[in-house]
């Protein structure tokens, strides 16, 4: 037995050493970072000022290391010969809705029954995919199946597939009867199984304040609500206030308290105005306004995010027979008021955050909205602050997004030209970057090993 344990002990020494300290394993080496050098022909590192012109961009792993001037290169870094293009921050969309529509609205319709949550996440996936290969890097969804569009947005930044990084609102809020509302135009039976789940209309502030704690409890970003009526919801009342003064203050106060910001779809004047003194951070759509509307704009510090691409889209599939005549009825009201809007916004110095409403139009046109933008009295450089600089102020990531600079993400776009004389050129992006990796070059798809 001594001579059993004096090996055992004798064993102990040798691997502990003279010292008695354990020996540690050799440490593998930390794999270096990949590195990528751009060769910007012209930077326009923060949208709204002056461009640079040649200057390099170094990328380490996910973040942007360095700004230089002139075209360097670093031993065995990767190079982008990007001379001939402008380079920019990747763009951001305010409004999206990812689970969308298909491109043809009466065939979703037909097809809704039969439709079910796996349809809805791979189609969710595509349109994902389709807005990074147009230069969205960064989008807010504001109006999707909350376990859909968070686990969307989990997979998407865990780097399972390729996507931009979403600010998800979960289920818009809404009003019995009003704008979201599951149970709007749906047979009895259907409708009753909407009211069995129904996890995103309330009535009163008391209960408003319970839709927007669901919401939250299933991990979203951001409150959505619909303080007026919507063009696509299938129910007759017009776009005016739905949603009472109480109501909203009661969304806001509670979103408050969890840290979470708020969005109001608002289309009549006086709906817009309620949500304002309310207290939300953006009005989406925003279509009828008045003096009063953008005295709270300046008073509140709100956003405006002004979707001029949606009426045009739901207009249009109107008359080609794909909406309801609720729905058409409304979409006439709607055309052609959001643009006079918009115009005088930008007269007024209101703060605009560029969002499309992509799913009412189609997802990868996004870039369509900048020449409506200034089409109607925004320059190309502010229209391009707007989806870069202020749409990061609007979701509170300035740090992060909206501008080429050292620590932040490497979320970088470029179009061959200058946007800034043909504000077009965007709807042909020629080379996408988020997060360090390049998805397009050449305006060709590049497989990744997320792909």
């Amino acid at each position: 037995m001594k001579r059993i344990i004096g090996a055992a002990l004798l064993a102990l020494v040798c691997a502990t050493g003279a010292t008695g300290q354990e020996s540690s394993p050799p440490q593998a080496a930390t794999p270096a970072e990949p590195v990528t050098v751009i060769h910007a022909g012209t930077l326009l590192a923060e949208p709204g000022r002056s461009p640079r012109r040649e200057a390099s961009v170094i990328v380490r792993g996910r973040r942007i290391a360095e700004v230089r001037n002139g075209y360097v290169n670093i031993p065995g870094a990767r190079v982008v010969d990007l001379r001939d293009h402008t380079v920019m921050p990747g763009l951001m969309d305010m409004h999206v809705h990812f689970r969308g529509s298909l491109d043809d609205r009466i065939q979703a319709r037909l097809q809704a029954s039969s439709r079910d949550y796996e349809d809805a996440a791979f189609t969710a996936q595509m349109h994902a995919k389709r807005t990074l290969l147009a230069g969205f890097t960064t989008v807010r969804d504001l109006g999707n199946d909350p376990r859909l569009v968070t686990t969307l947005r989990d997979a998407i930044e865990g780097g399972m597939f390729p996507g931009p990084t979403i600010v998800a609102a979960g289920t818009g809020i809404s009003v019995s009867g009003g704008h979201g509302d599951p149970r709007n135009g749906q047979n009895r039976d259907l409708a009753d199984i909407a009211a069995q789940r129904d996890i995103n209309t309330c009535n009163g502030p008391d209960d408003c304040r319970r839709a927007v704690r669901n919401q939250i409890s299933f991990g979203v970003d951001v409150i959505k609500i619909a303080a007026s009526g919507g063009v696509l919801s299938n129910v007759p009342g017009g776009l005016a206030q739905q949603m009472m003064d109480d109501e909203i203050r009661a969304v806001v106060q509670t979103a408050r308290s969890f840290g979470r910001r708020v969005a109001a779809h608002a289309h009549g004047a006086d709906g817009v105005n309620a949500a304002l003194k309310a207290g939300v951070n953006s009005i989406e759509h925003g279509t009828f306004t008045n003096d009063e509307t953008f005295r709270l704009y300046k008073q509140s510090g709100a956003y405006y995010v002004p979707t001029l691409l949606a009426p045009a889209a739901a207009l249009a599939d109107g008359r080609r027979g794909a909406l309801t005549p609720a729905q058409y009825q409304k979409a006439q009201e709607a055309a052609g008021n959001a643009e006079k809007s918009f115009a005088r916004a930008v007269r007024e110095g209101v703060r605009i955050a560029f969002g499309t409403d992509a799913g009412v139009a189609r997802h990868g046109d996004n870039a369509q909205e900048f020449a409506l933008m200034v089409r109607n009295g925004m320059t190309p450089a502010a229209a391009i602050r707007s989806a870069t600089v202020d749409a990061a102020a609007l979701i509170d990531r300035s740090n992060s997004v909206g501008t080429i600079a050292p620590g932040k993400d490497a979320d970088i776009v470029a179009v061959r030209g200058d946007p800034l004389a043909d504000v077009r050129l965007l709807e042909n992006m020629q080379f996408v970057m988020k997060h360090g990796r390049v998805h397009k070059l050449g305006g060709e798809r590049q497989l990744t090993e997320v792909d």
